[in-house]
């Protein structure tokens, strides 16, 4: 296997395709209930570059993600920041979802940075995250577009 010198090993970059159009997807990235049935419930949530909001996940021991909207382009791209704070290991991410019309459908590329892979801790729970996005929430987030 040769390497893709244009991927970067420390970040999680996801491709899918979906046979609706791009406002429907942005609709399942930035609206509150969709959102709630695929990720996180968002609290104070708006599409708007510098809105602060928190995804509640109440079966976890620290049940809440402090978020900045960090740039929204409605139907093109949502990007946001994520801080996880774990006592002993807290976590910052930068979550970015870029879509891009392609036929009648949408391409939508998930890129999620911020992991130190030089670390061991923080390469596993990047390649966690990685087959946590696979493996659940881009097919649950596939559900929601397609109803």
């Amino acid at each position: 296997m040769i390497a893709d010198p244009q991927l970067n090993p420390a970040a999680v970059e996801l491709g899918s395709f979906f046979s609706q159009p791009p406002d429907v997807v942005w609709r399942a990235l930035t609206e509150p209930d969709l959102l709630a049935r695929w990720l996180f419930r968002p609290d104070g949530f708006a599409a708007s570059g510098g809105a602060r909001f928190r995804f509640t996940i109440p079966a976890l021991p620290i049940s809440e993600i402090a978020c900045e909207v960090l740039t929204a382009e409605p139907c093109k791209q949502l990007t946001y920041s994520a801080m996880y704070p774990q006592p002993e290991h807290p976590a910052r991410w930068i979550v970015d979802w870029t879509m891009r019309p392609q036929g009648r459908g949408t391409r939508l590329l998930l890129t999620q940075t911020g992991f130190d892979i030089e670390d061991r801790r923080q390469k596993m729970v990047r390649n966690a995250m990685e087959r946590n996005w696979k493996r659940l929430v881009l097919p649950r987030l596939g559900e929601v577009i397609h109803h």
